[in-house]
């Protein structure tokens, strides 16, 4: 049985604005109906897998549940990273985690952003990767290349070696210029490095303990000390924050001596840029890939993204674009210049543009909201609370709320009376009321508010309950 460990971090900036800090691609539907990370979890169920471990961030925790509930895969265990360090401590916790209840159990690390199209030849090419693993090997899975690519690493190999055979790893190599990946391809010697691994959790902890012995100490601790949260498993923070920010490849698998590698050629994207995005949206003839409410004149070669239902994307006379729209935001970008966008990130927060990290569709435990309008003194919001989603008893120092349900039922309690409310009824919610809302339904439901007072910020709220255990 082999247990999946899903990487689910992410800083969010190279398919900005569809992907950002608070809400990073792998739970964004790019390619499909379902998110990277749902079908990253589909992808490695079944026979022959146990439950996932996931390593998250505490921001994202009751999305990954949410998304994995979608998605029908009973998680393992959800491990809480208290900030982010990179992905060597995020394995290094993991295969210390598994190792506390069986030290040769195999764990497939994956990072959970990636698009494999065929999943039944990627379980194949794993099983592949089994009888080395268990032998001591961390096997690793290149795949077969189908361009000089330079936003990707690469392994070298000795010689060509044929789909469904492990061979051993020479080295890897950064990610190349131009004219070196067109040499590494013309080679056929060459595979992109994915970042998948399959090994023991003993073999890891062996491979830390040897290459990365820095990181042992740290990352033991965070995990003993860890205490469940709701379901999570929080690592301790202070300990973690003593564990290095580091790749795992540079910090171990660039010296282990006992990798193997796993052609596969099945397919395979880690969707790194909006260049990846065209090419997986599959191009028609004029070489247009268009999603959303769109219209297109005369225009080749482009990514056209509209993600709002709302809003219409037209175009005249593009050649080679990318024009993704948001509701908060438009990027347009030369599409051979795609991975600059994070450029345009870094610019973004330098001026304290909200729409650098966050959406205007903000999640929570319990749903989402959005802003509708925003003007000194006022602000409206609409508000949905999926079933049984239950906001937190509060109150507020600066601003008073008017509800009013628009689909649903809601269950308002203000200062201690309760009441169910109905579509087309509404609720008044003064200042400093202490207050609650909540779906008792079977539907979500949906209000809309209207927020009035001095200051309108998230940070104008005293908790005295809450569900989600937010402090």
């Amino acid at each position: 049985m082999i247990t999946p460990v899903l990487l689910c971090g992410g800083a969010g900036t190279r398919l900005w604005p569809l992907s950002r800090k608070g809400y990073p691609k792998q739970f964004a539907p790019l390619v499909g109906d379902e998110s990277l990370f749902q079908a990253s979890a589909r992808r490695l169920a079944g026979p022959g897998f146990g439950a996932p471990l996931v390593v998250t961030a505490g921001d994202f925790r009751f999305l990954v549940a949410e998304q994995l509930m979608q998605a029908g895969v009973d998680p393992g265990a959800i491990l809480i990273e208290p900030s982010a360090r990179n992905t060597a401590p995020a394995v290094l916790v993991a295969a210390m985690r598994l190792a506390q209840d069986d030290p040769q159990a195999l764990m497939l690390v994956a990072p959970s952003d990636h698009v494999v199209p065929d999943a039944a030849a990627f379980r194949a090419a794993v099983a592949v990767g089994v009888a080395p693993a268990e032998a001591g090997q961390i096997v690793t899975f290149g795949i077969r290349p189908t361009h000089a690519e330079t936003g990707y690493g690469w392994l070298e190999l000795e010689s060509e070696v044929a789909e469904g055979a492990p061979a051993p790893l020479t080295r890897f190599v950064e990610k190349p210029d131009a004219a070196r990946a067109a040499r590494m391809f013309a080679s056929g010697r060459y595979l992109w490095n994915a970042g998948i691994f399959l090994a023991t959790a003993e073999t890891l902890v062996a491979a830390f303990r040897a290459h990365a012995p820095e990181l042992m100490a740290p990352v033991a601790a965070a995990l003993d000390g860890a205490r469940p949260d709701l379901g999570f498993l929080r690592l301790d923070a202070a300990a973690w924050e003593g564990a290095r920010d580091i790749s795992v490849d540079y910090a171990v698998m660039e010296r282990a001596p006992n990798l193997s590698v796993v052609p596969f050629g099945a397919g395979w994207s880690d969707l790194g840029g909006w260049d990846a995005i065209w090419r997986e949206m599959g191009p028609d003839d004029r070489g247009l890939a268009q999603s959303g409410p769109v219209t297109a004149i005369d225009c080749a070669d482009s990514l056209l993204r509209s993600e709002s239902d709302g809003l219409e994307l037209v175009c005249i006379g593009l050649r080679d674009v990318v024009a993704v729209a948001m509701p908060d935001a438009v990027l347009i970008a030369d599409r051979a210049r795609a991975q600059e966008v994070r450029l345009a990130v870094s610019a973004l927060r330098a001026k304290g543009a909200r729409q650098a990290d966050s959406f205007a569709r903000d999640h929570r435990p319990w749903g989402w909201f959005e802003t509708l309008a925003r003007e000194d003194r006022f602000q409206v919001k609409r508000i949905v609370v999926r079933p049984g989603g239950i906001l937190s008893l509060q109150s507020h120092m600066h601003r008073a709320e008017h509800w009013v349900v628009v689909s649903g039922t809601a269950r308002v309690t203000v200062d201690g009376e309760e009441r169910l409310l109905t579509e087309n009824e509404s609720v008044y919610v003064p200042l400093g009321a202490v207050h609650r809302l909540e779906n008792p339904g079977r539907l979500p439901m949906v209000l809309i508010e209207v927020q009035t007072g001095t200051y309108l910020g998230e940070d104008d709220i005293i908790r005295y309950e809450d569900l989600y255990a937010r402090s």
